[in-house]
């Protein structure tokens, strides 16, 4: 008796405590993708909803992985989707950011005028990812 009791009582502990002690791992590969060393890859974030401080969160979001965003702004259109424009001719920076943002269509935009890689036009769909919270 003492013993089944002693089993419960430790499935339960191990059941409790598994998910927290997995919790910062999981956190760790949801990490989609980073700037690589060494590459400044500038960046503009616009914010083509009508949700305020989209920008910043996608801004926080984009620095944290290593981007230089050098621009935060609003856009006069409004979009459903997030869409990365490439600006610079690099196709495979675009695609990294988009990656970061967990996913959007990447579309060739060339503009040798604006002294930017990536223009980003955060869609209202996009959600920034949640943070752990480490009190």
């Amino acid at each position: 008796m003492v013993v089944a009791l002693g089993l419960v009582v430790a499935g339960i502990v191990l059941a409790v405590r598994s998910p927290s002690t997995r919790a910062p791992q999981a956190v760790r590969q949801r990490v989609d993708a980073e700037a690589p060393p060494g590459v400044r890859i500038r960046v503009e974030v616009l914010n083509a909803t009508r949700v305020r401080g989209l920008a910043r969160r996608a801004t926080m979001h984009l620095r944290d992985r290593g981007f230089d965003v050098v621009t935060v702004g609003t856009s006069r259109e409004t979009r459903d989707t997030t869409v990365v424009l490439d600006r610079s001719g690099h196709a495979d920076w675009a695609a990294l950011v988009a990656r970061a943002l967990g996913g959007a269509r990447v579309e060739q935009a060339p503009d040798s005028s604006r002294y930017l890689d990536v223009t980003v036009l955060v869609g209202a769909t996009w959600r920034p990812p949640a943070e752990p919270f480490y009190p």
